[in-house]
């Protein structure tokens, strides 16, 4: 049986005490300090997308594969249809970044049923056409699995509320299996790719990005991919066609 029936027939019955999660919307000020996650537009023709991403150098955003692939073809969309807001909210994009090559993990075929291949594979890099170094845009570190019950945060953009983006903290880590991590955050569309954070040494690293979102039992529940081993597969994917100097600032796992 596949890891995410047996998640939802079994695991979540243990899960019906968990904490509440916070939800809040986060001014501008504070946005300020997050600027290296955005939200990530898809547009071309009468297609309009909205997902989240996060840069982990000031010229690689980290996302969601099923973000940049045409659902209908399977085919990863043409760079001129992707561009990154880092930092969008009120006051509109810290920096503006147009996509200029898109990675996607060579193993992903997307589909509209949620498996253990497609959620493991759910990660994709975009290259951008210029670095995003100025306004006080910061790449984030990126850290190893959590470990089960432990706390995370969560920073995405939703449909619902394009002005800012949202924090969800104190969620937990429910599951980790097969590159999938399970948490008791709530996401809603548009969240797809947005970075899952855990904190080692005062410092929050990205230790996830959603995949997808589900509800058990009464309960949300978010679906997240490992960035371990997905991640280093994607890598070893670009860096067969990008300089060392584009690879040297990728920042690799610190932390546990």
């Amino acid at each position: 049986m596949k890891f995410l029936c047996i998640i939802i027939t079994i695991f979540f019955g243990q899960c019906a005490h968990a904490d509440t999660v916070l939800r809040k919307l986060m001014t501008v000020g504070q946005s300020a300090a997050w600027s290296g996650i955005g939200r990530l537009n898809v547009s071309g023709g009468d297609l309009d997308r909205l997902c989240s991403g996060v840069l982990i150098s000031d010229s690689h955003v980290l996302t969601a594969a099923h973000c940049v692939v045409n659902r209908s073809t399977g085919k990863v969309y043409t760079p001129n249809m992707i561009q990154f807001l880092a930092g969008w909210g009120n006051e509109g994009a810290s920096a503006l970044g147009q996509a200029h090559h898109i990675f996607v993990h060579k193993s992903y075929e997307y589909s509209h049923t949620v498996s253990d291949e497609l959620v493991s594979t759910d990660i994709a890099l975009i290259e951008l056409l210029t670095p995003m170094n100025a306004n006080g845009i910061r790449p984030f570190l990126l850290s190893r699995s959590p470990a089960i019950g432990q706390k995370i945060s969560l920073i995405s953009y939703v449909e619902k509320k394009l002005e800012a983006p949202l924090i969800e903290e104190k969620c937990n880590i429910l599951s980790v299996k097969n590159q999938i991590i399970v948490s008791n955050c709530v996401v809603d569309f548009g969240a797809s790719g947005a970075p899952i954070f855990t904190e080692i040494n005062g410092e929050l690293m990205i230790t996830s990005i959603v995949s997808a979102k589900g509800k058990v039992n009464g309960r949300n529940v978010s679906l997240g991919v490992s960035l371990e081993e997905p991640l280093s597969e994607l890598l070893g994917q670009l860096r067969k066609v990008s300089s060392i100097a584009q690879m040297e600032k990728l920042n690799f796992f610190t932390g546990n």
